[in-house]
């Protein structure tokens, strides 16, 4: 499938909540939907009336297409499409990391659409490379797939020392029939890692000057362990988005969801309580 036949077919989502404000949720690089279940379940509350949230699998994530070459264009038009599929919005907006540019670049091409964007812990700028995943993408394609018996077995012949990386990365690892494959496009990530300096999902490909700057709300949540967002990318975010507030994490990685839920949980009841769209 390419990538415009991603945008044709629709994402793959779960759903968190009957009632109150659309909030829809984008995960990072080798994520999915469901890494928001926690957050969306407390910001839905325990009736489900506090929000209705929508888990997005990416392009090329979990249950959702592939596609055969990245582009932000294609990935924020193919979630703007099942969103509008879903309801006619207008939608907050939560992306964390990849997730994040995705949502930046839906509030740049489709801005009626997001009536709130939340960025966690990511900058609209070029990141150089992919070489911080190269490694990971090395141990997820090394894994030999026709000999595993089970997960466990999978687990065992992981090589990642991490404990927390290993349990995100296999979560890629799906059991159809009697065969093992990666539900993330492994191939289509590899590529890209290999062209260097020239990574589109490293890169960020719209300037400044040729966009009109996003007129709705923006927070901007930045993990204080993190090297992710740094001072310098202050004043480039303004010019996409005037109306931007950064709030640090202390202590938080780059993963802030993980670290501090609770953190997150409030704020994002802040934002969604000054959302009126509760039709």
């Amino acid at each position: 499938m390419s990538a415009e036949g991603a945008g044709v077919r629709p994402l793959h989502t779960l759903s968190v909540g009957t009632a109150g404000p659309r909030v829809a949720f984008l995960h990072g690089l080798f994520g999915q939907g469901r890494n928001w279940a926690t957050i969306a379940k407390a910001l839905a509350g325990p009736d489900g009336d506090a929000a209705r949230c929508t888990l997005v699998d990416l392009p090329d994530h979990g249950r959702s297409p592939w596609s055969t070459e990245f582009s932000f264009d294609a990935y924020a038009t193919a979630v703007v499409a099942t969103l509008r599929g879903i309801d006619p919005g207008p939608w907050t907006v939560v992306g964390h990391s990849l997730g994040g540019k995705v949502a930046m670049a839906m509030a740049l091409t489709e801005p009626s659409l997001v009536s709130g964007l939340v960025v966690v812990d990511i900058a609209p700028r070029n990141y150089g490379n992919l070489d911080r995943f190269t490694g990971y993408m090395d141990e997820m394609r090394a894994l030999p797939l026709p000999e595993l018996g089970n997960r466990a077995d999978a687990e065992a012949r992981f090589d990642e020392s991490d404990p927390g990386v290993k349990a995100f990365l296999l979560q890629n690892l799906r059991h159809e029939g009697d065969t093992w494959r990666w539900q993330a496009n492994l191939d289509l990530f590899a590529a890209d890692a290999a062209k260097g300096s020239g990574s589109l999902i490293a890169d960020w490909p719209y300037a400044p000057e040729a966009v009109e700057p996003y007129p709705g709300p923006v927070l901007w949540i930045a993990g204080g362990e993190s090297r992710y967002i740094k001072p310098e990318d202050g004043p480039t975010m303004r010019q996409f988005f005037p109306k931007v507030r950064q709030l640090t994490v202390k202590g938080a990685s780059h993963w802030v969801h993980s670290d501090a839920p609770q953190v997150v949980i409030d704020v994002l009841r802040r934002v969604v309580a000054h959302d009126d769209s509760t039709a």
